[in-house]
């Protein structure tokens, strides 16, 4: 996390409905570039950091977060007014796993280390050469 970023941070959804803070440090953080995060997000690719269990608290419009829960992979949460996609959450637990670093109000203090499902980026978009490691499905787990 740069020196310049204070904690809480705080983000929201598009609309505002939806407001919340993270009180750790956010953990690394990834582009996903698989077609459900493209069709998800109407982008090349999704921005996402891991955020710790219990760093993420509701400021307003907790109600308001939705749930699609696919086949396989976490659960992803968006306003449920103007959909803006928000947070993934482990399937098994609930627990919110990343948050997507376009919600998040300011800098949030860290920036994507990787590149994943690169066999499925956009054609539209070229990947650009940012020199991060690119793998072809999902990173490797450590």
């Amino acid at each position: 996390m740069s020196g310049d970023v204070q904690l809480p941070l705080t983000g929201g959804c598009a609309c505002g409905a939806v407001r919340f803070e993270v009180t750790a440090p956010l953990g690394p953080a990834t582009y996903c570039h698989c077609k459900r995060c493209q069709r998800r997000t109407g982008t090349a690719a999704s921005a996402q950091a891991r955020v710790e269990p219990d760093a993420l608290r509701f400021l307003a419009g907790e109600d308001l977060v939705r749930t699609w829960k696919p086949e396989k992979g976490f659960e992803k949460r968006f306003c449920g007014e103007c959909g803006s996609a928000l947070f993934s959450a482990d399937g098994d637990t609930g627990v919110i796993a990343t948050v997507r670093l376009g919600a998040i109000d300011g800098d949030p203090g860290v920036r994507p280390g990787l590149r994943q499902f690169v066999a499925y980026a956009a054609p539209w978009e070229p990947i650009p050469d940012d020199g991060l490691p690119r793998y072809p499905e999902s990173r490797p787990k450590p």
